[in-house]
């Protein structure tokens, strides 16, 4: 079976919180890992998500001291940039 990670980045202009983290992560840019499996025996390419990353810090840390690849929720992350969004307008 074939495997591929996708890469997005998420930016929020305010402060939010994602589950399995401590505390609210800042506003800002943050490069998004998604990894997803091939669908074998369908009559036309389709991928099935198995697995999205956040990296931490956000994007506008420039050198950090150390950073994390943390494993989330994607449906998680979905309806947090939305209330952002939502919040932004």
């Amino acid at each position: 079976m074939s495997d591929r990670t996708t890469h997005s980045i998420a930016h929020f202009a305010a402060p939010f919180m994602l589950g399995g983290l401590e505390g609210p992560l800042p506003a800002g840019d943050y490069d998004i890992d998604q990894d997803e499996e091939l669908i074998e025996g369908v009559s036309r390419i389709a991928w099935r998500r198995v697995a999205t990353f956040i990296h931490l810090p956000a994007r506008a840390v420039k050198n950090p001291a150390t950073s994390q690849l943390v494993a989330i929720d994607h449906l998680e992350l979905e309806n947090a940039l939305k209330r952002d969004r939502e919040n932004a307008a």
